[in-house]
């Protein structure tokens, strides 16, 4: 297989300006010439394996950061709508990554472009939701936008990151105890009581109200949530800030998210939290117990831990409802989800829901050639009552195989087996013999005869 040439002048760029470095020193510090420095920066030239080293040994740069990040999930969202009939044949991968390296920016207002002109489309295919709507600008839905903000910020928000950290080392292991201090100290009242709500904060009253109902983790990261909003504003604030969402609600939604970042990073300190992951290998029952976390919270949590110069494993999470919708999802790994649509149905996440109880565990290769170990399960969210309703929901972690051994799901499976073929999403999809495809791919061409008829009533041609 021929090794692909390692472009990544953005990063390079962006280190250098971290480094507050002119391309002179910057280029003596790695031993190479200003104009090979120059080409390097601009994509001209690879990056070469001396320099990945110099940046390892000078600088103590993390060098995954090179090949995985913005362009190759830039790359994955810009091959997935490209692939709409609007665009007619797409452009050659080569020059997604290209545009992607060398014009991030410009990639990313293609993409926010490309979901103006579906939602538009959308609206107008639904004459019903177009004409109760005001409002018919083509802005993206505030889900969307926020989701988008931390898929790019690779899932870790430094500055909340290691704010989480400081209040759970301030709280020498007894973070409830430590939050009770913190709300005592603004006059508020922690109650717990039989209530249809989850959380409730009554700022005339001074109360915050905890559902009674809720398990234990539950009641203790929405503390710690509410915490967030009460004593961390300033820092939330100036996150939101920088973010520029395009709507109050998309600044809202964001906010919550990073109220429930605050509270995931504290209840597992980043430091301690990868130190236990590493010691018990991922297993995810051990960590819950160790830190008093959901399942579900222990696998999102180990998706974010992306911390420069500290990184953990690279893991890619998911959670998708009974449908097979995606509600949660992020990637560290080369493994990109669709934006659209639900995910490939050959993946072991949806098997989940007929094993309840029990991890699922799935050596994969997407058509890219890469393998991946992937873990599933059933997460179930009672209402605390007969008559509450049940949520039910499957997640996935997963990471390359080159991170197996870290893995005790890893221990007694035989990696040189066949690994499952799955993919992305169907409409780009390219294997032709898929027996679950739902929709042909979008950048391939077909060919029908009505006298024969094979796994698909077509077939894809070349």
């Amino acid at each position: 297989m021929a090794v692909q040439k390692l472009y990544a002048g953005a990063k390079l760029r962006e280190m250098r300006g971290r480094l507050s470095l002119t391309q002179k020193a910057f280029g003596e510090k790695l031993g190479v010439s200003l104009p090979y420095l120059n080409q390097m920066e601009h994509n001209h030239r690879p990056v070469s394996a001396g320099v990945v080293l110099r940046l390892a040994q000078e600088f103590g740069f993390d060098v995954t950061e090179l090949t995985v990040g913005d362009a190759e999930r830039m790359v994955s969202d810009m091959r997935e709508a490209l692939a709409d009939p609007v665009f007619g044949s797409p452009p050659p991968l080569a020059d997604l990554r290209l545009a992607a390296s060398n014009a991030p920016g410009l990639a990313r207002a293609f993409l926010d472009l490309h979901l103006a002109y579906r939602q538009t489309t959308e609206r107008l295919a639904s004459l019903d939701e177009a004409l109760g709507r005001e409002d018919r600008s083509a802005a993206p839905s505030p889900w969307d936008e926020v989701r988008d903000f931390f898929h790019y910020c690779d899932n870790y928000i430094d500055a909340v990151d290691r704010a989480a950290e400081r209040f759970a080392r301030g709280a020498a292991g007894d973070l409830i105890a430590a939050a009770t201090s913190a709300l005592v100290a603004k006059g508020i009242t922690l109650e717990f009581a039989e209530t249809k709500l989850v959380r409730a904060y009554d700022p005339i009253a001074r109360t915050l109200v905890i559902s009674a109902r809720a398990a234990e983790a539950t009641r203790r990261f929405q503390i710690l949530h509410q915490i967030a909003l009460l004593t961390q504003g300033d820092l939330l604030e100036a996150t939101l800030d920088l973010a520029r969402f395009q709507s109050a609600e998309a600044r809202g939604i964001a906010k919550i998210g990073l109220a429930n970042y605050f509270a995931g990073a504290a209840l597992m300190p980043y430091a301690a939290f990868l130190a236990a992951a590493q010691e018990d290998r991922h297993d995810l029952e051990r960590l819950s117990d160790r830190f008093g976390a959901s399942i579900e919270q222990v696998a999102h949590r180990l998706s974010t831990l992306q911390r420069p110069g500290l990184k953990g494993v690279p893991f890619f999470f998911v959670r998708v409802d009974q449908a097979g919708t995606i509600t949660k999802r992020h990637s560290a790994t080369r493994l990109q989800f669709a934006r659209f649509g639900g995910a490939c149905p050959l993946w072991n996440v949806h098997r989940a829901f007929e094993t309840p109880g029990r991890f699922l565990r799935q050596l994969a290769e997407t058509p890219d050639g890469v393998r991946y170990l992937s873990l599933a399960r059933d997460v179930t969210k009672p209402g605390g009552s007969f008559t509450a309703p049940v949520r039910r929901f499957a997640i996935g972690l997963g990471c390359e195989i080159t991170h197996a051994a870290q893995m005790v799901y890893a221990d007694d499976l035989d990696l040189s087996r066949r690994f499952e073929p799955i993919g992305i999403s169907c409409r780009i999809c390219e294997r032709p013999d898929c027996h679950q495809r739902s929709v042909p791919p979008l950048e391939r061409r077909l060919k029908v005869d009505p006298d024969r008829r094979g796994v698909l009533p077509y077939v894809i041609a070349p």
